[in-house]
C-alpha cells in the first residue's frame, strides 16, 4: 500500500511543514482518544484534481465533532478552501485527505473541555487499501470474534479514533489468522461491517446491507453505492443480515473512501460466488471509477474540483 509524504500541512488555518506537524504527549487525544476525522479521495480527473464528495465528508466531521462537544473554530467552507488549497499548495494530481479535529494539551484528566480543540488535514498519495489486485480477484475475509461497539455505549455514527480501538482487534485478528480483512457482527449478532469499510451482500439480485442501527459508520461510500444501485435499477434493501446469508450470498463486497468497492471471495474459508468478483461489483466498480474519473457525469455534486 504505497504512502509518500507531502510538503505541507494545514493546521489551524496555516500550512507548516510535514516534520513541524507535531504534537505534546500530555495531549489530550494521546491519553484519551478524544479525535474525530475523515477520509477523503481526491482523483485525478480530465479536467484535474477533483475531491470526491467533499461536503459530504466535511458535514460528517462536523456531525462527529457535534456528538462530542468538540466543534472546530472552522466552517465547512473553512475547511472546504482548506482541503482544496492544501492539494493545490502540494501540487498533487490525486491524493488521500484526512483532516482530523483532537483535544490538545491543556489539563490531565479524562473530562476533555478544558483542552484546545487542534484542526489538522493532511493529504499524501495512497494506493488501493487492500490491495490493487483486489479489486478484480477479492480478498478472502473471516468473521470476527469481536464485536461491533454496542448502542449506547460509543456513538457509531461518529467517525472518531476510540471506536478505531474496535477495529483494530477485528483486523488484528483477521491478519493474524490469516485473512485480508474481518467482518463484525453486531450485539445482536447479526452482520455489522468490516474494521474500517461497510458490507454488500448480493442474493437473487437483490442487493443488502446492514442498517444505520447495526452499528454501522453510515459512509459516504455507502451511500454512493446505493445511489448507483439505484441508477442502474437494482433493488436495495437495507435491513438485518443475519451471519449464514454472508455464505450463502452470491457476491459481497466492502465499500469504504480507502477500500473504495473491494469484492470479497471467501469469509470463513466458505467460497462467495465463483470465488472473485462477481458481474453486480463489477458493474459498481465500472460505474463508480467512470465517475471519479470525469469520464461520466456524477448524479449530483460529487466532484469538487482542485482548480475551482
Amino acid at each position: 500500500m504505497e504512502q509518500t509524504i507531502t510538503e505541507k500541512i494545514w493546521h489551524n488555518g496555516e500550512f507548516i511543514d510535514w516534520d513541524q506537524a507535531t504534537i505534546h504527549v500530555m495531549s489530550h487525544v494521546v491519553h484519551y482518544a478524544s479525535a474525530m476525522f475523515e477520509g477523503i479521495r481526491c482523483y485525478e480527473t480530465t479536467n484535474g484534481p477533483a475531491v470526491f464528495r467533499l461536503d459530504d465528508h466535511l458535514l460528517r466531521l462536523l456531525h462527529s465533532c457535534q456528538i462530542y462537544r468538540s466543534l472546530p473554530a472552522y466552517s465547512l467552507d473553512d475547511l472546504r478552501q482548506a482541503c482544496l488549497e492544501l492539494v493545490r499548495v502540494n501540487k498533487l494530481n490525486s491524493c488521500y485527505l484526512r483532516p482530523i479535529v483532537f483535544r490538545g494539551y491543556g489539563t490531565f484528566g479524562v473530562n476533555p473541555l478544558l483542552n484546545p480543540i487542534e484542526t489538522y488535514i493532511i493529504c499524501w498519495k495512497w494506493g488501493q487499501y487492500l490491495g490493487p489486485e483486489a479489486l478484480e480477484q477479492g480478498v478472502d475475509a473471516c468473521v470476527s470474534s469481536w464485536a461491533r461497539i454496542s448502542p449506547n455505549t460509543l456513538p457509531a455514527m461518529a467517525k472518531v479514533s476510540a471506536n478505531y480501538m474496535n477495529s483494530q482487534l477485528i483486523k488484528m485478528e483477521a491478519i493474524l489468522n490469516g485473512y485480508t480483512e474481518g467482518i463484525a457482527l453486531d450485539a445482536s449478532g447479526n452482520v455489522s461491517e468490516g474494521s474500517g469499510e461497510n458490507l454488500f451482500l448480493v442474493l437473487n439480485n437483490t442487493v443488502y446491507t446492514p442498517p444505520i442501527a447495526a452499528s454501522i459508520l453510515p459512509g459516504i461510500t455507502r451511500d454512493t453505492v446505493v445511489k448507483l444501485c439505484d441508477l442502474l435499477g437494482l433493488t436495495v434493501k437495507k435491513q438485518d443480515i443475519p451471519r449464514e446469508m454472508l455464505y450463502i450470498a452470491d457476491e459481497v463486497f466492502f465499500t469504504g473512501t480507502a477500500a473504495e468497492l473491494t469484492p470479497i471471495r471467501s469469509i470463513d474459508k466458505i467460497q462467495i460466488g465463483q470465488g472473485r468478483r462477481g458481474p453486480i461489483a463489477k458493474r459498481l466498480q465500472e460505474e463508480f471509477f467512470a465517475i471519479t474519473s470525469g469520464r461520466k457525469e456524477a448524479p449530483g455534486d460529487w466532484l469538487t474540483f482542485v482548480a475551482t
